[in-house]
């Protein structure tokens, strides 16, 4: 059954009983985490530089129209040629006519999420077209016939023995051992090296898209960026409008948030400004660049009061520190976006019917908000959403109607206090046995995965009086 966002329920158990990919999942969340506060910990300015991103976003957000005119103008008289696309399909079909005008049949691919959220591989595979996805993580899922697990690591839910296996299957290359990860690497960059030199179009993304100067901005630790960009003779840079900033100095400021929240490294392998195509003096570059600017209902998000979304630079972060994801893995949001982002961006992106689980994923921890590079009230917004899914009335009958007697007892303190007071109690003589519930009424999400421990026969008010009132007597002997 092929995973989307209305059976996340469904994904998220089978994904638990994978005890591989939950071990690796745990390793991730154990390691991420400290390398990310080491990185922030050595950057002293950093939540100043977090204020001053997040001012540049809202500003440039908010003048959006200006900065896309401005970038456009800037980005024509470089040479390149700018597309602007309403939704996916039209997007698609842009990038599709660029290649046919050139009669290419081999494209060779960089990392980009907006390419995964339009289907652009399989909407060029269906046109005959070849397409080779270059980053090395997105290679290997892309022979396993799989998508991205994780915005940043996109193959982190494959272990080497499963890659090895793989590379077996798919490479044509005669017996071999491939017992080394360097050994993996390496056959795969000999088999990518062919694509780099064949193809007649690359495609890649971009992280910022620069309004003084029309350029754009890729920041990679691999390289195939720059080789999709300059050894094809047609580029197509695949971007979103929220994307734009003002200056050059914005890119690199959001730059050193994003390296540090995504990698934990103070700068990337490889961080490149594209301009334009050749010109008459250069020695490489592409004869020929398009920029493809894809809105797919941003421009509904920016109207919204969820604007501050488009202010994610997909750094990972948040995935990287919730608890949520670290317990049922990417492809369990059934989407292109996962984690507490892909919580918010999904129902926004696509509808929040369709992916009403997606805002109930959550803790509520606050762990993503504290760790956004740019400050995104991540755990507010996933409220609001389900505060519209109680509106819209999209949970089931029993939910909602459970949720209303427990809202009207909380707005009832004394009767809350009264029968919690006869219930814990109960609840203390029958379980006190074991120590705790394997089954319970009304409980079967909890006791279906852990036990329900037995209480110790005290409300917590109850508790707290009693320890108040001692520390009276105490005080007045």
């Amino acid at each position: 059954m092929q995973q989307t966002s209305e059976t996340f329920l469904e994904n998220a158990s089978e994904a638990i009983k994978d005890a591989g990919k939950a071990q690796r999942r745990d390793i991730l969340a154990q390691f991420m985490p400290p390398v990310r506060d080491a990185a922030i910990n050595n950057f002293e300015n950093f939540e100043a530089l977090r204020q001053h991103v997040k001012k540049v976003q809202q500003h440039s957000l908010d003048n959006l129209d200006h900065y896309l005119a401005q970038f456009e103008q800037e980005s024509v008289r470089n040479g390149n040629q700018v597309h602007f696309a309403r939704d996916g399909d039209e997007f698609n079909s842009i990038v599709l006519d660029i290649c046919q005008q050139h009669s290419a049949r081999r494209i060779a691919k960089g990392k980009s999420m907006v390419t995964e959220e339009t289907g652009l591989n399989d909407f060029l595979q269906r046109a005959n077209l070849d397409v080779m996805e270059t980053d090395l993580g997105e290679y290997i899922i892309q022979q396993a016939g799989e998508t991205p697990s994780h915005i940043v690591g996109p193959a982190l839910h494959k272990s080497a023995a499963e890659i090895r296996e793989l590379f077996l299957e798919k490479h044509d290359l005669g017996p071999r051992e491939l017992a080394e990860t360097a050994d993996l690497v390496g056959e795969a960059r000999g088999v990518l090296r062919e694509h780099f030199l064949n193809a007649e179009v690359g495609i890649i993304g971009a992280n910022a898209l620069i309004a003084e100067n029309g350029y754009s901005m890729l920041v990679t630790n691999e390289g195939n960026g720059d080789l999709c960009a300059n050894l094809p003779r047609i580029l197509i840079i695949c971007t979103t409008m929220d994307r734009v900033l003002p200056r050059a100095e914005d890119a690199t400021a959001m730059l050193r948030l994003l390296v540090r929240s995504a990698t934990g490294q103070p700068q990337t392998c490889y961080t490149s400004y594209y301009s334009g195509p050749r010109r008459e003096h250069d020695t490489d570059g592409p004869l020929e660049t398009h920029i493809v600017l894809l809105d797919n209902k941003r421009s509904d998000i920016l109207a919204s009061d969820y604007h501050e979304m488009l202010q994610c630079i997909r750094c990972g972060a948040c995935l990287n520190h919730c608890p949520v994801y670290a317990s049922v893995g990417g492809h369990a949001y059934g989407w292109v976006y996962p984690g507490p982002m892909g919580s918010i961006l999904t129902p926004l992106l696509t509808s929040l019917e369709q992916s009403v689980a997606l805002p109930n994923a959550c803790t509520s921890c606050g762990r993503c908000a504290e760790v956004c590079p740019t400050d995104i009230p991540l755990p507010d917004l996933l409220r609001d959403l389900r505060h519209e899914e109680a509106m819209e009335k999209l949970s089931s009958r029993p939910w909602r109607q459970g949720m209303k007697m427990h809202a009207w007892l909380l707005r009832h303190p004394r009767l809350y206090h009264a029968l919690t007071a006869i219930g814990i109690p109960i609840l203390h003589l029958l379980g006190r046995k074991r120590g705790s519930f394997s089954r319970l009424p009304m409980a079967d999400g909890w006791t279906s995965q852990r036990d329900f421990p037995a209480p110790q026969g005290k409300t917590f008010m109850q508790l707290y009086k009693a320890r108040n009132k001692a520390s009276r007597t105490r005080a007045d002997d």
